[in-house]
C-alpha cells in the first residue's frame, strides 16, 4: 500500500494558525487520492509558525503528482488560515514541493502546482491545462478594475482594505493605519502643543525651529541651516527627494524670457548666456504642469496659493548647480518679473520658497503617488488577473507588488479622498554624464541598481523563455502587457507603455521597469521625505499669499505669513516622518523568504543578484564616509521591495 508523507506548514503571521477541519486531497496523473482530514481541531495543529506531518495511505500508486487540494471546513467559527507550503514525500522517497503563501478563508478550496515555473506552452496534460484556466478566470473574478479619478491610471475596484481580497491585505491594518501613525508621529515629534493653532502665523524664520527640536538628523539639521543658501538649493535637484525636474536646457524657451544682461554675473567662464546653453552648463526646472491647478479650498478661513514656475540653473566651474533666473508663472508680462540673485534677499529667497513648494507638489502628486503608487498598482492588478501562480513572471515580480494595492486602498480612503525606461529618462533629460555632474547620486546609484536588478531578470528570463518566439507565444505575458496598458492605463495616449512583447530584450526591459519602480525609484522618492521637507521654508506644503507680481514689495513678515501656520506645519511635519519609516519586518530589495521558486539556477540566480546588491550597499557606505549630505536612499540594504508605505 503505497504511503505519502505530508508536512503542511502555517505561516508566522499573527492569527495565521486556524482550529478548523483542514482536507488534503492528492491528485496524480493516474488517480486521485481519498480527500482525506489531516487531523481534528484542538490537537495543537496549524498553529502560528507550526510545520506539521501527515502520512496518507492509498491503495494504488496516484503516479505523478499533478494537484494538491486543499480545503478549511468551519469547526465553530471560521479563522483564516495561512499556509506556506505544502511537501509531498512521495513512496520513491523524493520531495514535491507545493508553495502556497495564501490564505485560506471560509470555505473555499485552494488548488496548487508544485513549485516548478512553467509558462503556459509548456502545460500538456487536460489537467494543468484546466487547472490554469480556472485558476485564471477566479481571480479575474476577484481583481476587478474601477476608474478611481478620471485621467488617473485605474485601481482595484474595493472601496476600504477590507473589501480586498484576504491575500492581498496587511497583515496587520494597525501598522499602515495613517490616522495612527499620523498621530504617533505627532507624540514622537512632540508638537502637540502647537496642534490648535490653526490659522496663527509664525514670527520668523527661527519659529519654527519650535516644532524641530525633538528628532533631527545629519541631513534635515544641515537643511534648516543652510536652506536660504543657493547651493542648497541647486543641490536638491539632484539629491533631494524630486531629483527628476530638473533637465539639460538646450534652447531657453519663449516663454522665460532671460537674457544674458541678466545673469551675467552669475556666470564664471567668460561666454555668453546662449554660449553656456550650447556648452551645456545651463539647466532648466519647468513646472507647467502646475498651471491652471486650482488652489486648495478644504479651508474656508485660509485662503492657498499655488503656482507655475520655471526656474534655470548654471553649472559653475566646481560642478554645483546654482539658481541663476525665477520666472513664478508660464507666460512672462510685466505682473511676472524675472527673480535674480542680484535682487533684494527677500524677493530672491520667495521666488526660491515658490518654487520649492511646487516641486513640494509635483513630487507628492505625480513623482511619488502616480509614478510609484499608482502604476505599480496597475502592475499588481493585472499580475492578479492574467498571470498563473505557476508563471515565472509571476513568482518574479510577486515580491514586489506585496501591500502595494492595499497602501493604495488605504491611502484613497484616509489621504487622498509616464513611466519610462530609467537609464533611457536620465539620458533624456540630458543628465547622463557623470563628467557633467559628479554628484548627481540619485543617477550614479540609480543606474548601478537598474543594472544589478536587469542582470537578474535577465538570468531568469533565459532560464524559461528560449528564444523570442517563446515570448510571443507566452500567451499570459502578452495578457498581462495588455491589461496594463489597454486596461490599466485606459489605452492612454503616449503612455509608455506597449501593447504586446515580441523579444526576450523586450520582457528583460519590461520587468526590469516593473520591479525598479516598485522598489528603487519608490525608494527615492519617498524616505528622504522628512530629511528634505521636515524644515518647513524649505518645502511649504501650503502658500498663504499670492506669488508677487512685482520686485522690491515683500518684507520677512510677508513672506512668514506666505507660509504654513502653525497647525499646518505640525500636521506637514507629522506626515513626512510617518511616510519616512520602514515598515515592520521590512523585507528589502534581494530579500525572498517566501520561496515561489523551487528550481536551483533561479536560486542561484538571486544568490548572485543578492551578491551585486551587497557590493553597492558597501560602496555608498564608502563614499558617503565623512560626508556632511550623505546620499543612501538608493542604498540596496535601504530599498524596501515593494511599495507598501
Amino acid at each position: 500500500m503505497p504511503s505519502y508523507t505530508i508536512t503542511v506548514a502555517t505561516g508566522h503571521q499573527w492569527f495565521a494558525g486556524t482550529d478548523d477541519y483542514i482536507y488534503l486531497t492528492l491528485v496524480g496523473t493516474e488517480r486521485c487520492s481519498e480527500r482525506t482530514l489531516l487531523d481534528k481541531p484542538l490537537y495543537n495543529d496549524f498553529e502560528r509558525g507550526a510545520v506539521d506531518s501527515y502520512d496518507i495511505n492509498v491503495d494504488e500508486d496516484l503516479g505523478e503528482i499533478e494537484l494538491v487540494k486543499i480545503e478549511k471546513k468551519k469547526y465553530w467559527v471560521h479563522d483564516d488560515w495561512y499556509c506556506r507550503y505544502i511537501t509531498v514525500k512521495m513512496p520513491s522517497g523524493d520531495y514535491i514541493e507545493f508553495p502556497c503563501f495564501r490564505w485560506l478563508v471560509d470555505d473555499k478550496e485552494v488548488v496548487l502546482r508544485d513549485g516548478r515555473a512553467r509558462l503556459p506552452q509548456d502545460d500538456k496534460t487536460r489537467v494543468a491545462k484546466q487547472h490554469r484556466h480556472k485558476e485564471l478566470e477566479l481571480r479575474q473574478k476577484t481583481y476587478r478594475w474601477k476608474e478611481w479619478h478620471p485621467g488617473f491610471p485605474m485601481s482595484i475596484d474595493a472601496n476600504r482594505h477590507k473589501d480586498l481580497p484576504r491575500d492581498i491585505q496587511f497583515d496587520s491594518e494597525k501598522g499602515v493605519d495613517f490616522i495612527l501613525n499620523y498621530s504617533k508621529a505627532i507624540e514622537n515629534l512632540y508638537v502637540n502643543q502647537f496642534m490648535h493653532m490653526f490659522q496663527s502665523s509664525w514670527g520668523d524664520f527661527s519659529d519654527f525651529e519650535r516644532i524641530f527640536v525633538r528628532i533631527k538628523n545629519t541631513i534635515s539639521e544641515y537643511v534648516m541651516q543652510h536652506w536660504k543658501e543657493d547651493f542648497m538649493f541647486g543641490y536638491q535637484f539632484l539629491n533631494g527627494c524630486n531629483p527628476i525636474m530638473i533637465r539639460k536646457c538646450t534652447k531657453l524657451p519663449e516663454k522665460f524670457p532671460v537674457t544674458h544682461e541678466m545673469v551675467k554675473d552669475c556666470l564664471e567662464r567668460e561666454m555668453t548666456l546662449e554660449e553656456e546653453v550650447e556648452a551645456g552648463n545651463i539647466f532648466i526646472a519647468d513646472y507647467e504642469i502646475m498651471d491652471g491647478v486650482p488652489s486648495n479650498a478644504t479651508d474656508p478661513c485660509t485662503l492657498q496659493y499655488l503656482a507655475a514656475p520655471i526656474c534655470l540653473f548654471y553649472r559653475n566651474s566646481q560642478n554645483k548647480i546654482l539658481p541663476i533666473a525665477i520666472q513664478l508663472g508660464q507666460t512672462p508680462g510685466e505682473d511676472n518679473p524675472i527673480f535674480l540673485p542680484s535682487d533684494s534677499q527677500n524677493d530672491w529667497v520667495l521666488a526660491k520658497i515658490w518654487v520649492r513648494s511646487s516641486d513640494f507638489h509635483v513630487h507628492q502628486t505625480v513623482t511619488h503617488l502616480l509614478r510609484t503608487h499608482l502604476i505599480s498598482e496597475v502592475f499588481g492588478i493585472a499580475l492578479f488577473r492574467q498571470l498563473s501562480a505557476v508563471h515565472p513572471a509571476y513568482k518574479l515580480l510577486l515580491p514586489h507588488i506585496r501591500f502595494t494595492i492595499a497602501i493604495n486602498t488605504k491611502a484613497r480612503k484616509q489621504l487622498i479622498c509616464e513611466c519610462g525606461l530609467f537609464d533611457k529618462a536620465i539620458k533624456a533629460r540630458g543628465m547622463g554624464s557623470q563628467e557633467d555632474l559628479p554628484y548627481y547620486f540619485y543617477r550614479d546609484d540609480g543606474i548601478k541598481v537598474w543594472d544589478a536588478i536587469k542582470s537578474f531578470v535577465t538570468d531568469v528570463v533565459n532560464i524559461y523563455y528560449h528564444c523570442d518566439e517563446t515570448v510571443q507565444e507566452d500567451e499570459e505575458i502578452q495578457a498581462f502587457v495588455k491589461d496594463v496598458c489597454s486596461f490599466g492605463m485606459q489605452d492612454l495616449d503616449n503612455c509608455g507603455f506597449p501593447k504586446c512583447l515580441k523579444t526576450k530584450d523586450q520582457l528583460v526591459e519590461y520587468l526590469t521597469v516593473v520591479i525598479f519602480t516598485a522598489s528603487a525609484q519608490h525608494a527615492a522618492v519617498n524616505f528622504g521625505q522628512y530629511d528634505w521637507c521636515s524644515w518647513i521654508p524649505n518645502s511649504p506644503p501650503t502658500m498663504r499669499k499670492p506669488p508677487p507680481t512685482e520686485k522690491g514689495q515683500v518684507d520677512i513678515k510677508y513672506i512668514v505669513e506666505s507660509l504654513p501656520d502653525r497647525g499646518r506645519s505640525c500636521w506637514h511635519l507629522g506626515a513626512v516622518w510617518a511616510l519616512s519609516q520602514f515598515q515592520e519586518n521590512e523585507l528589502f530589495l534581494g530579500m525572498y523568504p517566501d520561496e515561489h521558486f523551487t528550481e536551483k539556477p533561479v536560486k542561484e540566480a538571486m544568490e548572485t543578484f543578492r551578491k551585486k546588491l551587497t557590493e553597492i550597499s558597501k560602496f555608498i557606505k564608502n563614499r558617503n564616509e565623512g560626508k556632511k549630505l550623505p546620499y543612501y536612499y538608493l542604498s540596496p540594504d535601504r530599498i524596501p521591495n515593494s511599495v507598501a508605505v
